[in-house]
C-alpha cells in the first residue's frame, strides 16, 4: 500500500518556513487559465495549539508544494502567496504561480508596429527581467497600445485575441506563449479499464460539430477586414480582434476552429497521483469496450487534490490528436 507524502516550504525575504501539518492541497491548472492556483488547508489548532503563521507567511511569500507516494516525491507547484483567509474553523492560505509578480502596472506605451515576443519580452522587462520568454507564436500587430494596464490585463488581451496558450513555468522562470495545442511538454498513458477511478467522458465527432469561425480587424485606415473558415451552413461564430496583422487572421481563425470541431473528449476523468500529468501533456486514452475512441489527446487541465481521503487527479483531455 502506497503511504501519501509532501512538503510544503515557504521563503519569506529568503528565510524557509515548513509546514508541519495541512488538511487538505488543492492545486488547478489548466491552458485556459493565465495562472496555476494552490489552496492549501490547514486546521484552525495544531496539538491544542493555533496556528500562528503570520510572521512566516505573508502575501509575496514564495511556496513550493512537493506530494507524492513513500517520499518519492514531484513538484506540483511553484509560487507565490496571494493572501492567508479565516474561514470555517480553518486557515486558507491562496497561492498563484508567477502571474502574481506580473499583476503590477506597466508604463503606457503605443507600440506600431509590434508583434506577441516584442510585446511579452517589454512586460518582462519592466516586471522581472530575470524571467525568459518562450515564445513561438508571431502573431503581429500594426498597433497595440498599453494605457493603464498591468502586465496580467496585457497578457489577458493576447490570449484572448489570439487564442495563444500563455503561461508560466515558475520553477525555470519562464513566460510561455505558444499558438494553441502545440506546446507537448510530457506524456501519459490511460486505460478506462485498469488505471482510471471514475470516468464522465462524451466523446464528440468532428463530423457532428460544423462550426464558421470569421475574424474580423479594424486596420489602421478604419475599415474592416475579415478572415472566414470552416464549414458554410455551420454554427457561426464572429471573433473580434485588435489591429492585428492581415496575413495573422488565418491563423487565429484556424485555431479557433480546431478547438470547437475537432474530434474530442467531453468531460474529466479520476487517476490517483501515478501516473503524473500537466495541461500540454499528450495522454494516450485506451478504451476496451469503444476501441474507435482510442488515440492521443491534449490534456487541458489537471485539478489535483491531496486530502485524507487520497491523492486525486482529475484529468480533462480536450482535442484528438491522432
Amino acid at each position: 500500500m502506497y503511504v501519501i507524502n509532501w512538503n510544503i516550504e515557504f521563503k519569506t525575504e529568503g528565510i524557509p518556513y515548513e509546514l508541519r501539518t495541512v488538511e487538505s492541497i488543492d492545486i488547478e491548472c489548466s491552458i485556459d487559465n493565465l495562472s496555476d492556483t494552490a489552496t492549501i488547508t490547514l486546521p484552525e489548532a495544531y496539538m491544542n495549539q493555533v496556528f500562528n503563521i503570520a510572521n512566516e507567511v505573508k502575501r509575496g511569500s514564495e511556496v513550493i508544494i512537493k506530494a507524492g507516494y513513500d517520499d518519492d516525491l514531484k513538484t506540483e507547484f511553484v509560487g507565490y502567496v496571494q493572501d492567508v483567509l479565516t474561514k470555517d474553523s480553518s486557515l486558507k492560505i491562496i497561492c498563484e504561480d508567477a502571474l502574481f509578480l506580473f499583476r503590477k502596472g506597466v508604463k503606457n506605451v503605443e507600440l506600431k508596429p509590434t508583434s506577441v515576443p516584442k510585446i511579452a519580452q517589454l512586460l518582462i522587462d519592466q516586471i522581472d527581467s530575470s524571467y525568459t520568454l518562450v515564445c513561438d507564436y508571431t502573431i503581429t500587430y500594426e498597433k497595440f497600445v498599453i494605457h493603464q494596464a498591468t502586465a496580467y490585463d496585457v497578457l489577458k488581451k493576447i490570449a484572448e485575441e489570439t487564442k495563444a496558450n500563455i503561461y508560466f513555468n515558475t520553477e525555470k522562470k519562464q513566460l510561455h506563449i505558444h499558438p494553441p495545442y502545440v506546446e507537448k511538454s510530457g506524456e501519459v498513458i490511460y486505460s478506462l479499464q485498469r488505471n482510471v477511478e471514475n470516468s464522465a467522458l462524451e466523446y464528440k465527432k468532428a463530423i457532428d460539430r460544423k462550426v464558421e469561425v470569421t475574424v474580423e480587424k479594424t486596420n489602421l485606415s478604419g475599415k474592416i477586414e475579415s478572415y472566414t473558415t470552416g464549414t458554410t451552413g455551420g454554427e457561426k461564430v464572429t471573433l473580434k480582434v485588435g489591429s492585428v496583422g492581415a496575413t495573422d487572421l488565418k491563423k487565429i481563425a484556424d485555431a479557433e476552429l480546431i478547438r470547437r470541431s475537432a474530434d474530442m473528449y467531453d468531460g474529466t476523468i479520476d487517476t490517483w497521483a501515478i501516473p503524473f500529468v500537466q495541461p500540454t501533456y499528450t495522454a494516450t486514452i485506451k478504451d476496451e469496450d469503444y476501441p474507435e475512441k482510442d488515440g492521443k489527446y491534449y490534456i487541458v487541465s489537471v485539478t489535483t487534490t491531496i486530502n485524507e481521503a487520497g491523492f486525486k487527479r482529475t484529468v480533462k483531455p480536450g482535442i484528438k490528436l491522432s
